[in-house]
């Protein structure tokens, strides 16, 4: 039976409020991948996604890390909102939400196995065999969502099938497909089988808790008893901290209705939140687009608000929902009243069952409420302004957090306003600053250069191995040095950390020309030339990561020509390969070749040509960013030299995404 790739299936709400929770307050990546990592279900919308035709031609995703990565911050978010609406349409019976919450539970103790035996065992990617722990019975969740009947029985009875065909259409790869298919496979069977298959198999079968698993464990792996047991408690103790993190009760009867209801309100609150901003348009200053949204968070409120915007060392009464707008100024400190103390502190604050001040209570009369709460809105550094709404001491919590959902709204919304109102200035001071830096970096460079040559002159006089591999530590650390230099010598906040801006690869060539000739060509005996091509060459990969793979292969480039010689830089565009449009850098020289022993290793970090206390990490640099930015890298060596050939991603690929 065919399954669809991009399959929708439950969750528990517990975990998608956290995942929703993570995403609105702007949690660490690491964080959000972690909360992410430990539901199937939001893992299979992951690797669904990131997997997808928008994506083009990429390489097997090892993990869900990977897999986040290639879809950015926005399109996540989105796909955890997706995920919550879908939730919430999901009317699953209690015998179901308990089913749901023991399958939850038996994922995530065979994940969690599955790492701790990577681990232990020294398989390279422990977090794949996590990922696969979470995924093993993926036929187990869409049966659970299935109506009885014989499609559910059959979902049931052909789970390791399933998992192989999702696994294999996610593109995790043959291995990874081969770990689900042959998960139920007999110990003895596997003895001397993959890797990865083992550490699936055997997990699924500790995770039962029973005395099979531990048999399995030492016929697979030689694993005593004991060590055996300990893992298995360890994971238990694991498995009871997230649950209890989330709110999940393991011990008792689980019923979702409460955890579903508030999943439900939330989406709904992050609608209103949403579709209320939409109706102030942006126009004006910041103070003044922020005057105009009273309407909106009374809108969604039911209440009546005030605003007060910041005006030099005070706040100013700049905006009512009911009613006239009296002059009103006060001082922003000392922070006594609701108003000014959560002006001052950044934080939604109620009156509730405080003393009021004789601020407060002017407030009060003008809302014509018996309670108030005031409300920030925090620009990039400081606080900009504050709301007062009107309420009363029942429904105060409940207006604290509608009004807080819309504040955090605005404040992003505000952001941007206050970002492209300054971007023709920071564009001068920036275009000033960069040329203040280079022109530094050029006069470091030249010591540097000078101090390079005479530590490899002084290492060919020398015999004793030991100083030898000190000077090429040195070495090393002056080429680390120069790096830096060469990173800082791009524009203050060049690359923005959310979304990769397009760059031209000719322009960055001829920035990066002057700084490499006087840090690695320097003398007669070697030399640089640029050959760029008249087309377009605008590339969607960030200037830092550009500028890092021509160091790195320019200096291998430079420092394979002992005797002396040459390095090329050629571009050419367009190139058209795979459905898709490239541009095309090729870094080559004149050297003697790479050595035939180094070929079948030439990316991974190992020993390199360059003598004893390289550690050919280089090579393993450029080629990890070429897989991040989905380009391609390949070389070609010979008694002609060496040439290295990159295809980047044009910008012009993108321009559909964009929209």
């Amino acid at each position: 039976m065919q399954i669809a790739p991009d399959i929708q299936l439950p969750s528990l709400p517990e975990v998608t409020l956290r995942a929703l929770e993570a995403c609105h307050q702007d949690e660490s990546y690491r964080r959000i991948s972690d909360i992410v990592s430990a539901d199937t279900a939001l893992v299979s919308r992951v690797l669904a996604l990131a997997n997808s035709a928008l994506y083009g031609a990429v390489a097997e995703i090892r993990c869900i890390d990977q897999a986040l990565l290639r879809l950015g911050t926005r399109r996540f978010h989105t796909l955890v909102l997706t995920a919550a609406l879908r939730q919430i349409l999901y009317e699953l019976g209690a015998d179901q939400w308990q089913q749901l919450r023991d399958f939850w539970r038996h994922s995530l103790t065979t994940a969690l196995t599955a790492r701790a035996l990577a681990t232990l065992t020294r398989y390279p990617e422990p977090d794949q065999a996590f990922m696969l722990g979470m995924l093993h019975n993926v036929g187990e969740l869409i049966a659970l969502k299935t109506p009885p009947g014989d499609t559910q029985q059959y979902y049931f009875d052909h789970q390791a099938d399933i998992a192989a065909e999702l696994v294999s259409s996610w593109g995790l790869g043959p291995m990874a497909a081969d770990a689900m298919r042959y998960q139920q496979a007999m110990p003895t069977e596997i003895r001397d089988a993959g890797h990865l298959v083992k550490l699936i198999s055997l997990a699924t079968r500790l995770a039962q808790s029973d005395a099979a698993g531990i048999a399995a464990a030492g016929t697979i792996f030689g694993l005593n008893e004991e060590l055996t047991r300990e893992i298995n408690r360890r994971i238990d103790q694991e498995v009871s901290g997230v649950a209890e993190s989330l709110g999940i009760p393991l011990s008792d009867e689980y019923d979702a209705s409460h955890s579903n209801h508030k999943l439900k309100q939330t989406i709904l609150k992050q609608a209103m939140a949403n579709q209320a901003l939409d109706l102030s348009p942006i126009r004006g200053s910041a103070q003044e687009y922020l005057a105009a949204t009273v309407n909106s968070l009374t809108l969604i409120t039911g209440l009546p608000a005030l605003y007060f915007g910041q005006a030099g060392d005070g706040l100013t009464l700049l905006s009512a929902s009911n009613g006239d707008i009296p002059d009103l100024t006060v001082a922003s400190g000392p922070a006594t009243s609701v108003l000014t103390e959560a002006f001052t502190s950044g934080v939604a604050l109620c009156l509730d069952d405080r003393s009021p001040t004789v601020l407060d209570r002017q407030l009060l009369s003008l809302l014509k409420t018996p309670s108030l709460v005031a409300i920030p809105v925090n620009g990039d550094e400081d606080c900009v302004g504050v709301f007062a709404v009107g309420t009363d001491n029942d429904n105060s919590g409940q207006t604290e957090e509608l009004g807080q959902l819309f504040s955090e709204k605005l404040s992003q919304a505000v952001a941007t306003l206050l970002a492209d109102s300054d971007d023709n200035q920071q564009s001068i001071d920036a275009e000033l600053t960069r040329d203040a830096i280079r022109r530094q970096v050029h006069e470091v460079s030249n010591p540097l250069t000078i101090i390079r040559q005479y530590i490899y002159q002084l290492r060919n006089r020398l015999d004793d191995d030991e100083v030898q591999e000190e000077l090429d530590v040195i070495r090393d650390e002056l080429d680390r040095a120069g790096d830096l230099l060469l990173q800082i010598s791009r524009t203050p906040g060049y690359d923005s950390p959310e979304m990769p801006a397009a760059c031209n690869l000719n322009d960055e060539l001829r920035t990066l020309r002057d700084l490499l000739e006087d840090s690695l060509f320097s003398g007669d005996e070697k030399t640089l030339t640029l050959d760029l091509c008249d087309e377009p060459t605008d590339v969607s990969v960030p200037r830092a990561v550009i500028r890092q793979v021509v160091i790195n292969l320019v200096r291998n480039a430079a420092e394979s020509l002992s005797e002396g010689g040459d390095v090329s830089i050629h571009t050419l565009a367009p190139v058209w390969q795979s459905g898709k449009t490239w541009v095309e850098l090729e870094i080559a020289d004149t050297g003697k070749g790479i050595p035939a022993d180094i070929r079948n290793t030439l990316f991974s970090p190992v020993r390199s040509t360059k003598g004893k206390g390289h550690s050919g990490l280089g090579l393993s640099v450029v080629k990890q960013l070429i897989d991040d930015m989905e380009g391609i890298i390949n070389c070609r060596t010979g008694r002609g030299g060496t040439a290295f050939r990159i295809l980047f991603p044009s910008a012009a690929n993108n321009k559909n995404d964009d929209e």
